[in-house]
């Protein structure tokens, strides 16, 4: 008779801590989610005015003499181009247009996941307080590097035709409802996982569940050189994006739950390899091999980490003989 008295008051203290975590989290989150939308809708409009001058396949063709280079035919510069200011879908959407084979496709797709939507991700990253330089150095030179490395190391001929980059030209108001009717999707996308995102964080932290996630991951993240706190915001970075992630991110560094150097090492590390289920699968499916997209990022990824750590060891010991 007694445990049944209790039972009401136990499942109303776990109504109380759930209300408690949601309501806890919508004012950062909101104030997140706004800054986010006001980025990526912009971003898109002005890439749509690009798109309607053709100035997007006119940069293209600027750089398809080196990625002939890298094993690649000219054409392979619009797709690249387009993710590296849209995203990965915006990639797969002109890559399409293409004839592209299984080699030239796995080498471009690993330059897309490497750099991608590079303005609203490295806005992200900076907000969270790692140096929007250095994350577009990283990002935009290892994509180039892993395209190298794989021209040599993955078997086919290499392709070295110069395309051309051509496009049909497009009314003003279809391009414009096109976008009207892809941003409104990418709104409500982004707007339901941010909050879910947000709230399922909170939910984790408060039931002790991200501390046994720390405990499980804790190996598996000091091999890249990775803090086991910064466990959670690498599996969210992993799982669901930069993105999308962006409120958990932010919210854990103002919370002080990461410091300066574990943001910079995470950031660094996720920089080069996030979202690898959503983005595998959707590059996978046109055809290219998804294992070399995942360890050729992961050790570009390993390199860069730990070399950053190997920054922090010397201005160290640098800083203690000073003293």
């Amino acid at each position: 008779m007694q445990n049944n008295r209790m039972a009401p008051a136990e499942a109303e203290s776990h109504k109380e801590r759930i209300l408690r975590c949601i309501k806890s989290v919508l004012p950062g989150t909101t104030k997140t989610c706004i800054w986010l939308l006001k980025i990526t809708v912009g971003v898109s409009f002005a890439i749509m005015f690009l798109k309607y001058f053709n100035i997007l396949p006119w940069f293209s063709n600027l750089l398809a003499p080196i990625f002939n280079t890298l094993g690649l035919p000219g054409e392979a510069a619009l797709p690249f181009v387009t993710g590296y200011f849209v995203n990965v879908y915006a990639a797969i959407s002109v890559a399409v247009s293409f004839d592209f084979d299984v080699r030239a496709l796995t080498i471009l797709c690993t330059m897309v996941l490497c750099a991608h939507n590079m303005i609203t991700e490295t806005a992200v990253q900076k907000k969270t307080g790692t140096s929007a330089v250095r994350i577009i150095i990283i990002r935009t030179i290892s994509a180039f590097t892993l395209a190298f490395f794989l021209n040599k190391l993955l078997p086919g001929d290499v392709v070295s035709t110069l395309g051309s980059s051509q496009t049909q030209d497009m009314e003003f108001m279809v391009l414009f409802k096109d976008w009207l009717r892809s941003t409104f999707e990418v709104v409500i996308k982004m707007t339901t996982l941010i909050y879910s995102l947000a709230i399922v964080q909170k939910l984790l932290a408060e039931y002790g569940v991200i501390r046994w996630v720390s405990k499980f991951l804790k190996y598996f993240l000091a091999f890249f050189g990775l803090p086991a706190r910064t466990s959670f915001l690498w599996i969210v970075a992993n799982t669901l994006g930069l993105a999308y992630g962006a409120a958990v991110m932010m919210e854990e560094v103002e919370n002080g739950n990461v410091d300066g150097r574990d943001i910079d090492l995470l950031n660094t590390h996720i920089s080069i390899s996030h979202s690898n289920l959503e983005d595998l699968m959707l590059v996978s499916a046109m055809g290219a091999v998804w294992y070399v997209l995942l360890l050729s990022r992961w050790l570009a990824s390993f390199i860069l980490v730990w070399e950053l750590r190997g920054e922090y060891y010397i201005k160290d010991k640098l800083f203690k003989k000073n003293c």
